[in-house]
């Protein structure tokens, strides 16, 4: 079996296989480049990207626990001046093959279509992945993606901006994922992302306190894998758009899952964070396993779950 057979197009986007590391996996590219080769991968998400500088969440960060991971960075970033005048161009001068979708973040409507105006320009960036679960300040803290009118002013605005694709990353605590996933759509979307992390809260018994700085945060790991294929089964049903799952991957049948319920590309995450050359072997695993199978290309697997209820 040829490694071409594993090549996915989505949103016009021509990805050398279905793998991705997922937003704040890889930051920028530079920072896993001498552990990872980026360019055997289908494409990076970079990290979180605002219009001005994020310090982020105070420390403690991170804490693992045997189901996985919970984080609260708090989208700390350098801002969009910085990331287009020394991220893009490292990345355009060393990422070749592997294609790039910026992850974009915003506290308001206005920030995110004025993030891509600045960036645009750039040959860096393939696309933009939208994290509309970040609150709204201007709606007292609600996530962006919770409110449909305000999803689809976010997606409609940024459409305006670009002419490059744009994947919406949609929350799992969505009361209707294929709803949002419909109004992304109708607004000017042309890929969806499923799932960002699941909130939770870990304690740190002798201090009683919370593990983390800021209290409560992001679950992500193996546990969120049901999550996110449901998910991505529930968003193909809804919508005729390509589908980026995310959520708890750590092995090449995890990618297949994924691929059955409807996934066009597959984010790895919290796995790549504990072992960065893992996102590799997962490509040489889906390659080996559709040869087993007999599979030549994943159009043959994409949403060929059946179901009988």
């Amino acid at each position: 079996m040829k490694a071409s057979s594993l090549t996915v197009n989505a949103a016009g986007i021509t990805f050398q296989n279905p793998v991705l590391l997922a937003a704040g996996t890889a930051g920028y590219g530079r920072e896993l480049a001498k552990v990872v080769n980026l360019d055997a991968l289908g494409g990076l998400v970079t990290k979180a990207v605002s219009l001005e500088r994020r310090h982020g969440a105070r420390a403690p960060r991170v804490a693992e626990f045997d189901g996985g991971m919970i984080n609260a960075v708090g989208l700390a970033n350098p801002g969009v001046e910085e990331v287009r005048a020394e991220h893009l161009p490292w990345l355009v001068a060393n990422v070749t093959r592997a294609k790039v979708l910026v992850n974009v973040v915003g506290n308001q409507v206005e920030e995110f279509p004025a993030v891509i105006s600045i960036l645009d320009d750039s040959p860096a960036a393939s696309g933009y992945e939208l994290n509309v679960s970040c609150p709204n300040v201007k709606a007292g803290g609600m996530e962006f993606g919770a409110d449909p009118r305000t999803l689809a002013d976010v997606v409609s605005k940024a459409r305006r901006a670009t002419k490059k694709p744009i994947f919406v990353k949609l929350s799992p605590t969505l009361p209707d994922i294929g709803s949002s996933a419909r109004t992304a759509a109708d607004a000017g979307a042309d890929g969806i992302s499923v799932v960002n992390t699941l909130p939770g809260l870990l304690i740190d018994v002798d201090a009683r306190k919370p593990a983390l700085g800021f209290g409560t945060g992001g679950v992500s790991g193996a546990g969120l894998m049901p999550v996110g294929i449901l998910a991505t089964y529930k968003v193909g049903k809804a919508v005729k758009l390509p589908v980026i799952g995310v959520g708890g991957v750590a092995k090449a049948t995890d990618i297949i899952q994924y691929v059955i319920a409807g996934a066009s590309l597959v984010a790895v995450g919290t796995s790549v964070m504990q072992q960065p050359r893992l996102a590799e072997k997962l490509i040489d695993g889906v390659e080996r396993w559709c040869e087993e199978k007999g599979i030549k290309s994943l159009d043959e697997l994409r949403g060929s779950l059946t179901w009988e209820n």
